[in-house]
C-alpha cells in the first residue's frame, strides 16, 4: 500500500514537473527573445515588432525583441545559433543569411544553416518593386530589355549589397533578358531610392513598404514587382513575368522564424503552432501585407521543403553570376 502511495506521488510530481511547459506555453513559462538581424526602424524591423505583439497573446510569459544588425544578418543568426535550445531565443531570418549567404560567403560563414539552425514557419514572401527614374526612356519591362540591349553597360541598378536578394534579382534579370547591367551596392534603400530619384542610378530592387513614398511623389516609377504574379498589395504593377521572354522569371526575398537546430521537436512543434495561430489573426496579415509582405502559411515540413527550393533557385542564379562576397 506504502509502495502504491510512493508511486502515486511521484506520477503526480512529474505531472506537476512537465505542466508549465504546456500551461504556460512555448518555452516553459520563460521570456521569449525574437532577434531581428537589422536595425531597429527598417521594414524587417517592422515585420519582427507586429509578429512579436501578436504572439504575446500566445506565449504570456512575454515576447520581446532584439536588434542584432551586422555582417549581412549573420551577426544575429550566430547569436541563435550559439543560444540555447529551449524555445527562449528565435531568429526572424530571411532569404540571405538562412539560404542565399552559404552560397555567396561559403568557408567565410561562421554557422551553417542548414544544420545549425531548425526552420520554424514561414512568416511572408517579401517581393521587390524594380523602380526607375522618370527621365529613363522605359516605362515597362520590355522597354526596359530593349533599351538595355541597344545600351549594353549603360544601365546601373541600385542595391543593398553583394550577394542580398536585391542585387539576384539584377543578376536574373540580365541573365534571362540577355543585357548586361552594372551592380551598384549601397547599404541602405533610402540612399538608393534617393540616387535614383536624383538619375545618379538607373533602377533599383526594393520592397514595396521603401518604395511607396517615392512612388506616390513621383520621384521614381515602377516597372514591375518580382513575383511570380502581381502582389496582392500592389495589383497595379505587373509581375516582371508578364512580359512573356521572360516569364520564368521569379526571384523573392522572404521571412521565417528559425530556432537552434537542438531544440527539442516538441518545443517546435509548440512554436510552429503558436506561430500559426498569430498568422491568422487578419490584423496582423493587413498590417505585414502593409509592409509588402505576402502572408502564406505553412506547416513546419512545408516550409523546410520550401526552403530546399529556393535555395536551389538562389544557388543557379548566384552561379551564373559568379557572384562572390569578400568581408
Amino acid at each position: 500500500m506504502h509502495a502504491i502511495r510512493t508511486l502515486a506521488a511521484t506520477a503526480a510530481l512529474a505531472l506537476a514537473a512537465a505542466a508549465p511547459l504546456h500551461a504556460a506555453g512555448p518555452a516553459g513559462g520563460r521570456p521569449v527573445t525574437l532577434i531581428v538581424p537589422f536595425a531597429a526602424g527598417g521594414g524587417v524591423d517592422g515585420m519582427g515588432r507586429l509578429l512579436a505583439e501578436r504572439l504575446r497573446s500566445e506565449m504570456p510569459q512575454g515576447v520581446v525583441v532584439e536588434n542584432k544588425p551586422g555582417a549581412s544578418g549573420m551577426l544575429g543568426a550566430q547569436t541563435v545559433v550559439r543560444s540555447s535550445p529551449d524555445g527562449t531565443t528565435l531568429l526572424l531570418g530571411s532569404a540571405g543569411e538562412t539560404a542565399i549567404n552559404p552560397l555567396v560567403f561559403k568557408s567565410k560563414m561562421q554557422y551553417q544553416p542548414d544544420k545549425d539552425l531548425a526552420p520554424i514557419a514561414l512568416i511572408a514572401r517579401v517581393p521587390n518593386v524594380l523602380v526607375a527614374n522618370p527621365k529613363l526612356p522605359a516605362s515597362s519591362v520590355e522597354q526596359l530589355v530593349a533599351y538595355g540591349r541597344a545600351h549594353p553597360d549603360r544601365l546601373t541598378y541600385a542595391t543593398s549589397g553583394v550577394g542580398n536578394p536585391q542585387h539576384l534579382n539584377g543578376e536574373l534579370l540580365q541573365s534571362l533578358a540577355g543585357i548586361k547591367m552594372v551592380h551598384v551596392p549601397y547599404k541602405g534603400a533610402s540612399a538608393q531610392l534617393v540616387d535614383v530619384a536624383a538619375g545618379s542610378v538607373d533602377l533599383t530592387f526594393v520592397s514595396l513598404a521603401g518604395a511607396l513614398p517615392f512612388i506616390k511623389s513621383g520621384k521614381v516609377k515602377p516597372l514591375a514587382v518580382t513575383s511570380a504574379k502581381r502582389a496582392s498589395f500592389a495589383p497595379d504593377i505587373p509581375a516582371v513575368a508578364e512580359y512573356a521572354p521572360l516569364k520564368d522569371y521569379a526571384l523573392e526575398n522572404w521571412f521565417g522564424v528559425f530556432v537552434p537546430a537542438a531544440t527539442p521537436a516538441d518545443v517546435q512543434q509548440e512554436l510552429a503552432a503558436a506561430i500559426g495561430r498569430a498568422l491568422k489573426d487578419e490584423k496582423l496579415v493587413a498590417s505585414l501585407r502593409d509592409l509588402g509582405g505576402e502572408v502564406q502559411p505553412m506547416s513546419q515540413a512545408e516550409f523546410r521543403d520550401f526552403i530546399k527550393a529556393q535555395t536551389a533557385v538562389f544557388a543557379k542564379v548566384v552561379a551564373d553570376g559568379h557572384i562572390t562576397a569578400e568581408n
